[in-house]
């Protein structure tokens, strides 16, 4: 049973870690506005993380034209995911 915690732990902070990166390449692709979200490679990653990304937009409207709600998005997912890995460490040792 102890050997099963830290690998749930460890398996929930790794997914968020990729989760992590596909929001941050989500990110930089809407840096550039003749990308077609509905092609696959596109609609796939758009489908993936943008519910996510709508939460902290419903917060966080953009200001100026400017979204700020990924800043917020990516800090709380950096944050549960550390929160993951110290677990999957403290219950291991």
């Amino acid at each position: 049973m102890s050997s099963t915690i830290p690998l749930i732990a460890t398996a929930l902070a790794t997914f968020l870690n990729i989760y992590f990166v596909m929001l941050i390449i989500r990110i930089l692709l809407s840096w550039f506005p003749n990308i077609n979200w509905l092609n696959p490679p596109f609609s796939v990653l758009s489908q993936l993380t943008d519910p996510y990304l709508n939460v902290f937009r419903s917060i966080i409207p953009p200001l100026g034209g400017i979204d700020f709600s990924p800043m917020l998005a990516i800090f709380l997912l950096q944050f549960v995911s550390q929160l993951f890995d110290q677990a999957a460490r403290s219950v291991a040792f």
